[in-house]
């Protein structure tokens, strides 16, 4: 029985569901143990889960479109940067940052990345994550710790 949900496109990289239903917002996803939870979460929560989606699924059709199908060069990379006073270069390096990170990310493991996408971009603690999910704080901190030396290695 769901309810209202954002237009996403699905993948094994995408652990949760979010969705609306008479005006409470939910989480669907699985924990270590392939049990499957739904639970009432805040407005603020489902609107950030939101607009993460939102941006991974903008990273993922800028990588398909293979970043720019024309040269590029410093002039238009500051026209498109829309902002004033960063060099294109500076922009360019950001954006390719950006995009190892998301690149990153996907490499996860569900858990994980669902547990860093909590403790980083929603900012929940780690015990906030274990109340959450029905276990312990030394599995999300370790779950978090393992992702952490995981991207750290994949980006050196």
């Amino acid at each position: 029985m769901k309810g209202n949900h954002p237009k996403r496109r699905k993948d094994k990289y995408n652990p949760y569901n979010i969705f609306e239903l008479d005006g409470k917002y939910y989480i669907e996803f699985a924990d270590g143990q392939k049990k499957e939870h739904c639970m009432e979460i805040s407005r603020e929560l489902y609107e950030a889960f939101d607009r993460f989606e939102l941006d991974d699924l903008k990273h993922l059709n800028i990588v398909e479109r293979h970043i720019e199908q024309s040269e590029v060069y410093d002039i238009t990379l500051h026209r498109r940067s829309g902002q004033a006073g960063e060099s294109a270069e500076n922009e360019a390096i950001r954006k390719i940052a950006l995009e190892e990170l998301y690149t990153a990310i996907s490499t996860l493991s569900g858990i994980q990345k669902r547990r860093l996408v909590l403790y980083y971009f929603v900012g929940l603690t780690y015990e906030q994550i274990a109340e959450m999910e029905g276990c312990s704080f030394q599995a999300i901190a370790k779950s978090v710790t393992t992702a952490e030396k995981k991207l750290k290695k994949l980006l050196e």
